[in-house]
């Protein structure tokens, strides 16, 4: 209601006035709080990104390692192959179980440290000449993957086929061969070496990879052929299904990747890089939790130096809170003093409605400056109909308690905060209703009648045998309003006129004509 907004509006104004300080306060220790805290969190992470990309070029630089290395042991096995064809194709197939092949395979295969061992089989895969230091009997591997590939291909180029167990050690190899024609170009046989996976497993280990680390030589396909730290029956199954080759390896021809190992789910930076010359990849991989474990125990230092920065600035900031209050203290205890004095100047102390007073400096702001009024008012004047009668039937105490039951109807009834009810004197109220027009005063008057008469107030000097009220309204359009004087005249005749035609009811001013708006039932 407009008394209430009227005698708070003061209080809220100066409460914001002194709201800034403590905000500012507020507002700086926060803002030193969470600049100390971003600064520090920014720094953590540009520390984590630069551990990480320290550890990506680690991994890069060591698949490349891996995989130049891995192109050399396979070539040396090319060659070697190669060179037992081309002494075969000088010398004949028949030269092949001479005991001049035998000792040439011999210092071959001793001479390159990865080959297991160099065999040369026949058309039909037996076994011709080997470097190992016996040839089984009737020994035959026409069943194998390089031989069918060779009796299948007419092609001199190297086969690198995927890796198989040995029948003669029962170690695992991969096989490298050449296919052997005679002088009409007709498949004679094979030359193959067999490149020892063991031996990738030996050089894997001259690495440190951390505890966590992986090195790993596969197919393209995802075969695994070697791998450290080795596990137990992973040799010769496939990752091509993991995250690692589906989205990076099978893509790319190298590169880095953060994943999870399907084998053993131990989140990793990988670096991978294919073979130039053969059908393998290397893996090279570092676990990202050691990558990071440095950086996680800087990070907790850094974390508990952060709270307690943040906290000493916190109670700081408390204290200084603390202190501006206690100095604001005296002018809030003043300004509530004076607030409570406003209050009781402004407001009747029996209704809580505005009193005259206010009523009046309310009206004078509209009126006082001379200038047509710009928007709509009304003014309802209300009376208690036959209240002497009641004091006498009840007392005074009962009188006071019905004029603050009305009171209460006319408050619950005004639903706009620019609208003012006012406790006039003795049992008459009325309420201002500034941007309201005439017929919009007349409703709203109406209201208040009803919500009267709906609490049924006994009152037995009432020829309706319970308390009502009578209404005068007087409305005025935009820059059509009388004086100050005229328009209280006018709402004061029309509650007169209500009155003498039988109370009970709203009367309207119009003009000159007294119009009876709502007969009484």
């Amino acid at each position: 209601m407009r008394q209430v907004e009227g005698s708070e509006f003061g209080v809220r104004n100066r409460r914001l006035k002194r709201m800034p300080v403590l905000w500012l306060a507020g507002l700086f220790t926060l803002l030193v709080c969470i600049s100390i805290t971003s600064i520090n969190v920014w720094q953590l992470r540009q520390t984590r990104i630069h551990e990480l990309e320290i550890a990506n070029t680690n991994v890069t630089n060591l698949s490349r390692s891996m995989a130049q290395h891995a192109d050399d042991a396979f070539d040396q096995a090319h060659i070697a192959v190669s060179s037992v064809v081309e002494r075969l194709s000088f010398d004949g197939f028949g030269a092949a179980s001479g005991s001049r092949m035998h000792d040439y395979l011999r210092a071959t295969a001793a001479s390159v440290e990865q080959i297991q061992g160099l065999f040369i089989y026949d058309k039909d895969g037996n076994w011709a000449a080997t470097s190992l230091n016996h040839m089984p009997a009737n020994a035959n591997n026409a069943d194998r993957e390089y031989f069918r590939f060779h009796q299948s291909i007419a092609s001199n180029l190297p086969h690198v086929g995927p890796a198989i167990q040995s029948r003669t050690t029962g170690d695992w190899i991969i096989p490298v061969s050449r296919r052997v024609d005679d002088e009409m170009g007709n498949f004679a046989g094979v030359v193959l070496a067999t490149v020892e996976l063991n031996y990738f497993e030996r050089f894997f280990e001259r690495f440190d990879i951390g505890k966590h680390g992986v090195i790993t030589l596969a197919m393209a396909d995802g075969t695994v052929l070697a791998r450290r730290p080795f596990i137990e029956n992973v040799r010769g199954t496939s990752i091509g299904d993991g995250e690692l080759f589906r989205l990076y390896v099978r893509e790319h021809y190298e590169g880095t990747a953060n994943v999870v190992s399907m084998l053993d789910h131990e989140q990793r930076l990988y670096g991978y890089k294919k073979l130039d010359r053969y059908p393998m990849v290397v893996l090279a991989g570092l676990s990202e939790r050691e990558v990071l474990d440095e950086w996680r125990q800087y990070a907790w230092r850094s974390l508990a130096i952060i709270i307690c920065v943040v906290v000493a600035n916190l109670l700081f900031g408390v204290l200084l809170f603390q202190q501006i209050r206690f100095g604001l203290n005296a002018e809030s205890q003043l300004r509530i003093a004076s607030h409570s004095l406003e209050k009781l100047a402004l407001q009747d102390s029996l209704t809580g409605l505005a009193n005259r007073r206010h009523f009046q400096e309310i009206l004078g702001l509209e009126f006082g400056n001379g200038q047509p009024n710009l928007h709509p008012l009304s003014l309802i004047m209300i009376d208690i109909d036959l209240f002497k009668s009641y004091n006498d039937n009840y007392g005074h105490v009962a009188g006071d308690k019905c004029i603050i039951a009305v009171a209460e109807c006319i408050r619950s009834t005004l639903n706009r905060t620019g609208d003012l009810a006012v406790r006039y004197g003795g049992e008459e109220m009325a309420v201002f209703l500034p941007y309201s027009d005439r017929q919009g005063a007349v409703s709203l008057a109406e209201k208040i009648r009803l919500a009267v008469l709906t609490r049924a107030l006994e009152h037995h000097g009432n020829p309706i045998g319970i308390v009502s009220i009578s209404l005068g309204v007087y409305g005025c359009k935009a820059q059509e309003c009388p004086t100050l004087e005229d328009f209280v005249k006018r709402a004061d005749a029309a509650l007169y006129a209500a009155k003498h035609q039988g109370r009970n009811r709203t009367v309207a001013w119009q003009e000159s004509t007294l119009l009876s708006a709502l007969p009484a039932p």
